[in-house]
């Protein structure tokens, strides 16, 4: 089963050319998994290697391995690598987590946020968040405030619970026998996710009645990181497009959401990047192409001075007009997609200044399940402009207040709709150019 789930709430979120699978958010990485470079057996050793295996210093020195082949400085921050591999070595660890704590002490040398270990289980939420994809049995949920109860929201078409007979205001008292109450929204989400096919036993209560148990069959669920829908602003048919993050299925759905929205008839777009933390730089590229018919993207820039730019291949599904809705949390792919459509001179982009994050990581899992992201390229936008940690000017800038900006996140029915001020300005600028793109091919305009 594969159904297509709008993302939850409570599903924390998180870019590659040809060469490179790279995670671009605030905090990533890349989804370019490589195996420990074999050419680098002479620094290690085949009586090293042979002590080290059972032995949580092996996926030290995987890690370090890697970040010594691939780390993009290859001064690694003024720092004498060799030596810290050899300190990693020497010690001796009284538990995996105790080995974990020194390879992230190791890293913290890098002075770079984006290079870090992962555990086993942020590696794999991070790997079920780039999917795109999550196991779960597909409900939405909310807690009362006063009473601590956790209640159904909202039950996905087609999803595990809807076959189960889950209903929107069942509430839900157990999960796998533990109390809700005691659970954040967010505990409770997880302990709701788990390997496709297996069960989880829910308690629920249906208008005031009994507890029943409910044994519930988790399935694969894509997540849904695309919403759109068609407004009128001013006579104007107007696509607006919101994109959460660059997962893996971002790419289609996004197809998807402008075809639609042509066939409706829209004269022009606005694309919502505003809190969208980046992804993969695979799906920017991709997504990039449909808009843009030719013209630069982006050019990354790897530690031996090599540059690799990637180009719209003539693929545009649409050349109507448009306008980009970009904010201090929109990072990493978000700014690559930005970049090339501001560069292009393909978009107007408004709102306030992006996050500001030009550098590329690759995600490598580790032997014992674990993970590591490392920073192997810089980027930069189609014109040049590096715009790390100071992220891209909007051609029309307009800020939110804190309230406001609290206001409309915490209740993203607002986004797109007339209490959202800068999506307003947005659809304003974007009529005005429709009509002066109608006025230059009618004389009489």
């Amino acid at each position: 089963m594969n159904i297509s789930v709008k993302l939850p709430s409570s599903f924390s979120s998180l870019a590659t050319p040809v060469k490179y699978a790279a995670l671009l958010t605030p905090i990533t990485l890349t989804s370019f998994l490589l195996a420990p470079a074999s050419g680098l057996a002479s620094a290690s050793g085949p009586d090293l290697q042979s002590s080290l295996q059972d032995s949580p210093k092996a996926v030290l020195d995987e890690a370090w391995q890697i970040v010594h082949q691939e780390y993009v400085d290859n001064s690694f921050n003024q720092t004498n690598w060799q030596q810290t591999r050899q300190q990693l070595l020497g010690q001796e660890y009284s538990s995996r987590e105790s080995a974990y704590d020194a390879l992230r002490r190791a890293l913290n040398q890098l002075n770079d946020p984006y290079t870090r270990f992962l555990s086993p289980a942020e590696y794999s939420d991070l790997t079920d968040q780039t999917s795109g994809e999550v196991s779960d049995i597909g409900i939405y949920l909310q807690k009362d405030p006063t009473t601590g109860d956790v209640f159904i929201s909202e039950v996905l078409a087609g999803s595990p619970a809807e076959q189960s007979n889950l209903q929107a205001g069942d509430k839900l008292v157990l999960v796998d026998g533990q109390s809700t109450t005691q659970l954040t929204i967010q505990g409770v989400s997880q302990k709701l996710r788990g390997d496709e096919g297996s069960q989880v036993t829910l308690t629920i209560s249906r208008n005031g009645g009994q507890p029943r148990s409910v044994v519930v069959t988790r399935a694969r669920l894509e997540v849904a990181t695309v919403e759109f829908l068609q407004n009128t602003y001013r006579g104007r048919s107007i696509g607006y497009i919101r994109l959460l993050e660059f997962n893996a299925h971002a790419a289609e759905q996004m197809e998807e959401a402008i075809i639609s929205l042509q066939d409706q008839g829209v004269e022009g777009f606005v694309l919502d990047l505003r809190g969208n933390p980046g992804g993969l730089l695979l799906a920017s590229i991709d997504i990039s192409r449909m808009w843009l018919q030719h013209g630069p993207i982006v050019r990354t820039l790897d530690r031996e001075g090599d540059d690799d730019s990637i180009s719209a291949n003539r693929t545009a599904l649409t050349d109507l007009p448009m306008t980009v809705l970009v904010d201090g949390r929109s990072a990493s792919s978000s700014e690559i997609l930005t970049g090339a459509l501001q560069d292009n001179d393909r978009a107007t982009v408004v709102g306030s200044a992006t996050f500001g994050k030009a550098l590329v990581q690759s995600l490598h899992g580790l032997a014992d399940g674990s993970g590591l992201t490392v920073t192997v390229a810089h980027y930069y936008t189609p014109n040049g402009t590096d715009i790390s940690k100071k992220g891209i000017t909007p051609d029309v800038e307009i800020d939110l207040s804190a309230r406001e900006r609290r206001d409309l996140f915490n209740n993203p029915d607002l986004l797109g709709t007339e209490s959202d001020s800068q999506y307003l300005r947005a659809v304003e600028v974007l009529t005005q150019t429709i009509a002066s793109e109608i006025c230059s091919t009618t004389p009489t305009c």
